[in-house]
């Protein structure tokens, strides 16, 4: 069996030694040139890595072999499962000097004609963003420019019954030519069925005729991502024993020989024989031949089929990287095999990637193009459809399923609604959440890593999804005004004897450093209680979903209300003393609320501020002023105008006055200075310290974080404090002299001027030039050898051609 399958590959490669000198008798069969199209112009001048277009068309060749396995499953015409399928790779060194061609070749799906010049004239898509890989034609074609001066591609597609007789095609093309050819193969049907790519390496790519070199991109890219084998060719040199044609004949006989028969019959002939006399060793001849072989370059499993403590992370991690094309490494994987209880069995593997989808956030509903799914080994696809999709927290999750069996029946469609796959979205979750609870226990560095990229997704699934919402929730990770990252479990743990809440603070776009100098946790923080510092703006909304946890309810320190659950354990002294306070500063707190009637509902001592003298919170069923920000956000999106429940809770606010600040302090003793009722009034007293109040309210609205009524009279008062501190007459003016704009010009439009017209203006024509007064590029001397300039035709009208296989 292996020497048919080495004649058969042998016999299907061998007419590429002379592709090229076939290919140039082509000139006597009608060729039909085509232009590319705009884009494809440009993509094959992109400077890229030259390694990756091995791993390209090596994963162009898989997929062609995939969806002929595939086709064949309702045309057995087209294959009967009788003939091989694998790809081949042939360097081959030229005769007459250096140089050479590439050839890779593969027995899948092939192309006519008409798919050869649809697929290479347009511009094709990469394999991992296209609805269905299988046999997608992607971007990876056009990196054969890289290394070659010239490509072929010949193709032969299979026998159908709408094709009943194929013909073997070329493409032709040039890395400097804007168009292709395609033509009959000169050397007729060779290929049997498939396509055969040849690479004329340019110089810069003769490393490539190598075949150590060939096999160390193979095992770098490609070892691990095809179910199909994979060979190489090459030759070497080895010692052969050489037969000795002069033989002995047995009738044969020397004159010795013919001395001892003479002698009498009976005379017996003693042959003495030293014991030490060595014996002779007759000498082999050998000579040196060159081998022809065929190299099996992955022959090893799958990686998602073997045991996965024989798979080291360095496999792991190649595999990830040539079948997701990503180069960056994943961060974590689980590999593991179950069944969903109806008898289908499934190996996979889940790769966390490096980082995330830039569109992740600002498209509403992602739909993997990352699940491939596959049924004993062969690619069926990666698109699981629209219809119960895996929810977004988790849709950039990549994986690999393959089933032993399912009902396949080739449509997508009929796939769907497979028991297999509405239920293997939801191991996937489960299997997603298992790795990071798992990380997140056993490695806590790795962990971290992961909350840098998903941190704000994981909060995002335990909004989402109420199901998976404590699992999700216990992963989620807060920043403290104790910790840099905690979860609520770690934080329930640190909780002081009789609190009865979790605290928090919510501030949008706020920096950590930033939110542990709010003022709303002052106290807190100097007593050594634990603040959460959300900054986040999912946290606010995760918060408000959960309500408690582990049933300890959410306490935001911004609102109203802050108990810090000791105090039934505070002294009858320190109660009288909150009385006498109350009763002390009553005045203040109703000349005040004279003040702020229109910015907050009340005036209140405050058991929370230490060192600010003044802040204002929400009332317990109010808007704090990160709540106002995330609604106004949202109002603004959806175009909505004021809601009258909103514009009632964010009235809802309470004044607190520190009353140990010798701020506040002062202004008590200015208040009660202040002329009774029958009393003659003070006006400019009174209008100073209104202005002070006024100042004192505004400053306490920006430092809790909400926007003062009015921003221009805010800074015209602190203008006013500033001269005043300075010395600096308040009815001073700044000397300003403004040159006034030149009188209105009636005759501007009556006038036959040109339209004025800012635009650059452009050279005018060169000396020399045709005369037509068209404008030319002038360019110094020095560089007019240096600059080339390529022009485009871009056809916009152009309809967009379907991309097929390789």
């Amino acid at each position: 069996m292996r020497l048919f399958r080495s004649l058969l590959l042998t016999l299907t490669l061998l007419s590429t030694y002379g592709y090229a000198q076939d290919a140039d008798a082509a000139a006597d069969v009608p060729n039909q040139k085509h232009e590319y199209q705009s884009d494809v112009a440009r993509l094959r001048k992109i400077v890229i890595n030259s390694d990756v277009f091995l791993r390209e068309l090596l994963s162009n060749a898989n997929d062609a072999l995939e969806k002929l396995r595939l086709t064949s499953l309702t045309d057995r015409q087209v294959w009967d499962g009788s003939e091989p399928l694998n790809i081949t790779i042939k360097a081959v060194k030229n005769e007459d000097g250096p140089g050479g061609r590439v050839i890779i070749s593969d027995t899948g799906i092939g192309m006519t004609p008409e798919e050869l010049t649809a697929n290479l004239k347009a511009e094709g898509t990469d394999g991992t963003n296209t609805g269905n890989l299988i046999g997608a034609f992607g971007l990876g074609f056009y990196s054969s420019f890289l290394v070659a001066d010239r490509v072929y591609v010949a193709s032969l597609a299979p026998r159908t019954s709408q094709n009943i007789n194929p013909t073997q095609h070329v493409f032709s093309s040039s890395s400097d030519e804007s168009a292709f050819e395609v033509y009959p193969d000169p050397r007729g049907n060779t290929l049997g069925r498939g396509t055969e790519i040849t690479l004329v390496l340019n110089e810069d790519a003769y490393e490539f005729l190598d075949t150590h070199r060939l096999q160390e991109l193979v095992n770098k890219h490609s070892a691990f991502s095809s179910a199909f084998p994979i060979y190489l060719f090459h030759q070497y040199e080895d010692e052969v024993p050489v037969e000795d044609d002069e033989t002995s004949t047995k009738g044969d006989v020397s004159p010795s020989e013919n001395k001892v028969s003479d002698a009498d019959e009976d005379e017996a002939v003693i042959e003495e024989v030293a014991d030490d006399e060595p014996e002779v060793e007759k000498e082999v001849k050998t000579k040196k031949v060159t081998v022809d072989e065929w190299m099996h370059l992955n022959p090893m499993l799958p990686v998602w089929l073997r045991d996965p403590k024989d798979v080291t992370d360095e496999e792991y991690s190649l595999f990830y990287q040539a079948t997701f094309r990503d180069f960056s490494q994943p961060l974590a994987w689980q590999h593991f095999s179950g069944d969903i209880g109806s008898g289908v069995s499934f190996k996979a593997i889940i790769f966390l990637p490096s980082r995330l989808d830039d569109k992740f956030w600002t498209e509403a509903l992602t739909v993997t193009k990352d699940i491939r799914l596959m049924v004993k080994h062969v690619f069926i696809t990666n698109d699981l459809g629209n219809e119960e999709p895996l929810p977004k927290w988790a849709s950039w999750v990549k994986v690999i399923v393959d089933a032993d069996d399912l009902p396949l029946n080739v449509s997508r469609e009929t796939l769907q609604q497979t028991k297999f796959l509405r239920q293997i979205k939801q191991i996937i979750v489960k299997r997603l959440i298992q790795l990071l609870t798992k990380l997140a226990k056993e490695d806590p560095e790795k962990f971290a890593k992961i909350q840098e990229v998903y941190g704000s997704v994981i909060k995002l699934g335990a909004i989402e999804s109420a199901p998976s919402r404590d699992k999700l929730t216990a992963l989620a990770r807060f920043s403290t005004t104790q910790r840099n990252a905690t979860s609520l479990d770690n934080y329930l743990e640190n909780r002081k004897k009789g609190q009865k809440q979790i605290f928090y603070l919510a501030d949008v776009g706020k920096p950590i450093d930033v939110l542990k100098k709010s003022v709303f946790a002052e106290k807190l923080e100097a007593r050594g209680y634990e603040v959460l510092l959300l900054n986040e703006p999912l946290d606010e909304v995760l918060f408000q979903n959960l309500q408690r946890w582990k049933k300890i309810p959410f306490q935001d320190v911004a609102k109203a209300g802050l108990k810090f659950g000791d105090e039934d354990l505070d002294p009858e002294e320190e109660k009288e003393s909150q009385k006498e306070l109350a009763e002390k500063f009553e005045p203040l707190l109703k000349w005040l609320k004279a003040q702020a009637g229109n910015i907050v509902r009340d005036v209140v001592i405050s058991n929370r501020l230490v060192t600010s003298p003044c802040a204002i919170v929400a009332d317990e069923f109010g808007m704090t002023a990160n709540v106002q920000k995330l609604m106004n956000a949202a109002n603004k999106r959806q175009n909505h105008g004021k809601d009258f429940m909103q514009e009632y809770a964010k009235k809802q606010k309470l004044l607190e006055v520190n009353p140990k600040s010798p701020l506040i302090e002062g202004l008590l003793r200015r208040v009660e200075l202040l002329p009774g009722e029958d009393e003659e009034k003070d006006f400019e007293a009174e209008a100073e310290l209104t202005e002070v109040a006024t100042i004192l309210i505004d400053g306490a609205l920006v430092r809790s974080g909400f926007d003062v009524p009015d921003s221009d009279e805010f800074f015209a008062r602190v203008d006013r404090v500033l001269r005043r501190s300075l010395g600096v007459s308040e009815s001073a003016k700044a000397e300003a002299i403004v040159k006034p704009a030149p009188p209105v010009d009636h005759e501007l439009f009556e006038t036959d001027e040109p339209e004025f017209d800012n635009r650059p203006t452009e050279p005018a024509a060169a000396s020399g030039a045709n005369g037509n007064g068209i404008p030319q590029f002038v360019l110094p001397d020095d560089l007019k050898d240096h600059l080339q300039i390529e022009l485009e035709e871009v056809l916009e009208d152009e309809p967009q051609a379907m991309h097929d296989e390789l």
